[in-house]
């Protein structure tokens, strides 16, 4: 029988999973962390801390700035140097917290033993209130506060819970390495959401080159039942290895066979998806009191001669993750946070990590170089990758014409900026990076013509 995969689309890139069999490790604490209010998707936290304030492991440093915001924790105990803006990877100013580590006290409350707690409270909202005050993201890429998005508007119903565990990307490693080291926390983070959504079905997708953790979360599941009937229904399936399967609506697809409609959300079709990590996250939140200060980084690239997957506290600087390992290597050109596919170049190594912070990859010139472009011959083999079903070569037309009308109403905002058109290009025609600029500039007028919609509203009803 063959494996089940996505309908649409899709690549094959090399592995290339070199730091697969590196154990986490925690990474020391560094002197001074720099901790983002800007850490999700949404609105900024606020802070509520003072320059001069101590602050323990685990306290709140600033307060949801909005509906769609979470709380952000202090990942070190200290004192609060500073609080403003400074440069991310990117090099663009965030405000940040400073804070100079004076040993690791943790906050009162917080259990940090090592005593595996299976017991899943009934109460579904009180769960959720703990994911929420414990600054839960999305940990698979696009850190969307947990808390909102286990809260289906109404109209809406889950009929399943999908856990990610594909980690398609190449060279990240630490999912699995999550899987395997943690699995037992990770599926009592599933049951504790599924709780949260009524009970529904749980489906843990995970890719087929990953048999090790198949094969433990099976153990652990099976392990599970025996304790508590509220692991019942939580289940693993085998994936085809494909790129990009853990997309959201790529693992939709290829779990329930249903498709998330343009401009749709998941729950649309009856499905919430949430990464291993935050999974994981949840666990933390709900059975230990432990909100985000730390998330596990692949150090990786094969010019890189200390691979790693390493436990780091959220707001460590760039620079101290490397140099603990040996530094930049020589003939490294290119810095990326994430992988290969979607991570962003690193522009600024004083940097510090974020709760989605997931990698740091080494690159030479040889894997960076890119060939010189040649006009598009029209061969289809970007439409055919395109998990979204567009047909990026038209997009790219219709953006070097100036056609925002026509890129919206060919939905330009539906791509995932995965890569694939780019990956599969013969012309080498720099597409994803054409369609990038395109979407944010359809994007923008999108969200003005929503804000005039709703002035015009408000207006009415005075």
């Amino acid at each position: 029988m063959a494996k089940r995969t996505f309908s649409i689309g899709g690549v094959h890139p090399h592995d290339s999973k070199i730091s697969r069999s590196c154990a986490i490790e925690p990474l020391a604490i560094p002197q001074t962390v720099y901790i983002s209010v800007a850490q999700h998707i949404g609105a900024p936290a606020k802070p509520v801390v003072a320059v001069g304030d101590k602050v323990k492991v685990g306290e709140v440093l600033a307060e949801p700035g909005g509906f769609v915001s979470a709380f952000i924790h202090s990942s070190v105990s200290g004192t609060v140097k500073s609080i403003a803006p400074r440069a991310d990877l990117a090099g663009n100013p965030q405000m940040t917290i400073e804070i100079a580590v004076e040993g690791d006290e943790w906050a009162e409350g917080i259990d940090t033993s090592d005593t595996l707690v299976t017991e899943i409270p009934e109460d579904g909202k009180q769960i959720l209130e703990k994911i929420r005050l414990g600054g839960v993201v999305g940990l698979g890429g696009a850190t969307f506060p947990t808390h909102v998005k286990l809260s289906p508007p109404p109209g809406s119903k889950c009929e399943m819970l999908i856990i990610n565990g594909c980690e398609c990307e190449p060279y990240l490693t630490s999912d699995f390495r999550t899987l395997l080291e943690k699995g037992e926390q990770v599926v009592v983070g599933a049951a504790l959401i599924k709780q949260v959504l009524g009970g529904v079905p749980c489906t843990i997708g995970i890719e087929e080159n990953k048999p090790e953790a198949i094969a433990h979360i099976n153990e652990v599941i099976e392990k599970l039942k025996k304790v508590s009937p509220k692991y019942e229904g939580i289940s693993v399936l085998s994936l085809k290895k494909r790129y990009p399967q853990g997309g959201e609506k790529q693992l939709i697809d290829a779990v329930m066979h249903r498709q998330v409609p343009s401009g749709g959300l998941p729950i649309s079709v009856g499905a919430v998806v949430q990464n291993v990590a935050t999974a994981l996250a949840v666990y933390d939140a709900v059975q230990k009191n432990k909100p985000i200060v730390d998330n596990s980084v692949t150090v990786t690239g094969e010019c890189f001669p200390a691979q790693a997957n390493l436990l780091v506290r959220v707001g460590t600087p760039l620079r101290f993750i490397i140099d603990s390992l040996g530094g930049v290597p020589e003939n490294a050109v290119k810095i990326i946070s994430g992988g290969p596919m979607m991570g962003k170049a690193v522009a600024n190594l004083d940097a510090a990590t974020l709760k989605g912070t997931s990698a740091l990859l080494f690159l030479t010139a040889e894997q960076t170089a890119r060939k010189a472009p040649s006009a598009c011959i029209r061969c289809g083999r970007c439409a055919e990758a395109c998990p979204m079903g567009l047909e990026p070569f038209l997009l790219n037309r219709l953006w070097k014409a100036g056609d925002n009308e026509k890129l919206e109403a060919n939905a330009v905002a539906d791509c995932i900026e995965c890569g694939c058109c780019l990956y599969s290009c013969p012309a080498n025609i720099p597409l994803l990076d054409m369609i990038r600029m395109a979407k944010a500039d359809v994007m923008k007028i999108i969200r003005a013509r929503a804000a005039a919609a709703k002035a015009a509203a408000e207006a009415t009803k005075k």
